[in-house]
């Protein structure tokens, strides 16, 4: 089996990388809970990044590590809808994407505003409209997160009906949130080995103790299991995998948060350190589709019936 990215894929990292490179770094003295840059957004757009699935020679898997990789960015990008879903949907969609189950208005919404797409998936189908200002409730009583979050107030009856199944959509959702959990993964343990590996305690790098070496390199191998399963769920277009994927990511990022928060002692209580920019991502993300319980037992019925 061949794991190493084409010649077409690996020009799409590194022009991507290439663009974001002045997005890669947190500006100097911010403290956000959440970094957000309309600049960087515009970019992607307009450098088709967000497209590539509709190319042929590129398809899903190469949509996924776009996803992936701005993922690991310090600014949170609506990404996984639009790169993905978007596209079977209607390209001329327009963007922020925002995704949410039917029947589930109590969970504020990733990237809602005015203006926004609205896609909701449930038995009904899967609709779209766009958001109004009265539909959108800014949220004030949830706990922190790192994306702009606000409350949809309702689903209008006139909402666009798509011809899609909507196992096809929560399939294509899930590959998203995968795509998206990995590479939040990767950046979290990224900084946190950055950091270890320049704090000292009794005169040597804290990343050379034992312990501490073990525990990481159980998070690398969690961490690289997720990136895999989501690109074979994107290769693959199976539910089960898809299902899969998103249980696994959930559920390295239950066992991991706590870890990568430790392992930068009392910094990693701080916003001072870009951490919780990804690790505060990741615990939205462990809710999306039910959470891991969920996503799990639709892994067992796709895969065993």
């Amino acid at each position: 089996m061949d794991l190493a990215l084409n010649e077409d894929q690996r020009q799409i990292v590194d022009f991507l990388d290439g663009l974001t490179r002045p997005y890669a770094a947190v500006p100097m003295h911010d403290c956000s809970l959440a970094l957000v840059s309309d600049e960087l957004d515009a970019e992607l757009a307009e450098g088709g990044f967000l497209d590539v699935m509709a190319m042929e020679e590129l398809g899903p898997v190469t949509a996924v590590l776009v996803v992936e990789r701005l993922a690991r960015l310090p600014f949170a990008v609506e990404a996984g809808a639009s790169a993905l879903l978007r596209i079977v949907l209607d390209p001329d969609l327009p963007r922020p994407l925002c995704l949410i189950e039917e029947g589930r208005l109590s969970r504020p919404v990733r990237y809602l505003k005015p203006g926004a797409t609205v896609v909701v998936v449930g038995e009904g189908g899967v609709k779209t409209f766009t958001a109004s200002a009265a539909q959108v409730r800014a949220v004030t009583d949830e706990p922190l997160y790192a994306y702009p979050l606000a409350y949809l107030t309702e689903v209008p009856a006139d909402a666009r009906l798509h011809d899609m199944a909507p196992a096809e959509a929560l399939r294509l959702w899930r590959v998203g949130v995968a795509a998206e959990a990995a590479g939040l993964l990767a950046a979290a343990l990224e900084s946190v080995k950055t950091y270890t590996s320049e704090r000292k305690q009794f005169g040597r790098p804290i990343a050379t103790f034992q312990a501490l070496r073990h525990r990481m390199a159980e998070t690398q191998v969690l961490t690289n299991a997720a990136y895999w399963l989501a690109l074979r769920a994107a290769g693959s277009g199976d539910d089960g995998d898809a299902a899969l994927a998103v249980s696994h990511v959930q559920d390295t990022a239950k066992r991991v948060g706590y870890d990568f928060h430790q392992f930068m002692g009392a910094m990693g209580m701080t916003l001072e350190h870009p951490l919780h920019l990804w690790t505060y991502r990741l615990k939205f993300l462990i809710g999306e589709l039910g959470g891991r319980g969920a996503n799990a037992a639709a892994a067992a019925e796709a895969i065993w019936g």
